[in-house]
C-alpha cells in the first residue's frame, strides 16, 4: 500500500493473486525461468519497461502460510535469494538512471540497505558471541553485564520503532479489524528480522552464482 501510494511502484507482485495484461507479459519476454521468485522479477521487469503496477487494497484473498519455523525459513530463503537476484540484475539499470523513476530508486536503495544491514547483523552476532566467550574465559562478569545491558537497550529501540510501524499498518489495514494481532508484535518482529537477515546472508552467494549462470 505504501509503496504504491508514496513511491508509485511495487517491489513485488503478490504471487498468489495478481492480474496481468497479456501485452505487458509479452513486452518483457514473459516470466524469467532462472529466478527463485518470478513475482519479484516480473514486477521489476515491467516497471523498468515503463508499465504501471497498481495495488488494489479492497481485494481480499486467502493463501497458505508457513505453520512451522522450518517452513517459514524455507519460504524466506527462497524469497531472499529471489530478491537478491533481482537486486543484482537491475543494479546497473537503476544506478544509470536514478532520477527516471525516483520512487523505484528509493525502493532499490531500501533493499540495498537491507542487504548491507543483514550482513552487518550476522557479523555482529558472531563478534558478540566471541566477545562474551572471551569475557567468560577471563571471568569478567561485570563486563558481561555491561555488554548485555547495552545490547538490550539497542534492541528495545528497534522494538519500539517496529511497534509503531506495525501499529500504524494495523490501524490503516482492513478498518482496524486486525488490531488484535498487536499482541504478538514483539515476538513477530524479533523473529521476522532475525530470519530475514540469516536468509539474505546464506543465499547471497547462490544468488550471485545464478546471475553469473552457474545457479
Amino acid at each position: 500500500r505504501t509503496q504504491s501510494a508514496v513511491f508509485g511502484g511495487l517491489y513485488a507482485y503478490s504471487g498468489a493473486n495478481t492480474m496481468y495484461r497479456k501485452e505487458a507479459l509479452i513486452d518483457v519476454g514473459g516470466f524469467r525461468q532462472d529466478r527463485a521468485t518470478e513475482d519479484i522479477s516480473i514486477a521489476w521487469d515491467h516497471q523498468l519497461n515503463d508499465w504501471l503496477s497498481v495495488f488494489a487494497p479492497e481485494i481480499i484473498f486467502f493463501m497458505e502460510v508457513p505453520v512451522t519455523l522450518k517452513m517459514l525459513y524455507r519460504q524466506r530463503k527462497r524469497w531472499a535469494k529471489g530478491g537478491t537476484e533481482v537486486w543484482l540484475t537491475n543494479f546497473k539499470k537503476v544506478m544509470l538512471h536514478p532520477f527516471k523513476h525516483i520512487g523505484r530508486t528509493i525502493i532499490f536503495i531500501d533493499q540495498t540497505l537491507s542487504i548491507v544491514w543483514s550482513i552487518f547483523f550476522c557479523i555482529s552476532v558472531v563478534l558478540f558471541a566471541g566477545l562474551i566467550g572471551h569475557y567468560v574465559y577471563q571471568g569478567n562478569y561485570e563486563q558481561i553485564y555491561i555488554t548485555f545491558t547495552f545490547s538490550f537497550v539497542f534492541i528495545c529501540f528497534e522494538m519500539v520503532a517496529g511497534f509503531f510501524q506495525l501499529l500504524a499498518s494495523l490501524i490503516v489495514d482492513d478498518r482496524r479489524r486486525k488490531l488484535k494481532y498487536l499482541l504478538f508484535a514483539p515476538l513477530y518482529m524479533l523473529l521476522f528480522w532475525i530470519v530475514n537477515a540469516i536468509t539474505i546472508v546464506t543465499t547471497f552467494i547462490p544468488a550471485v552464482k545464478t546471475i553469473l549462470g552457474y545457479g
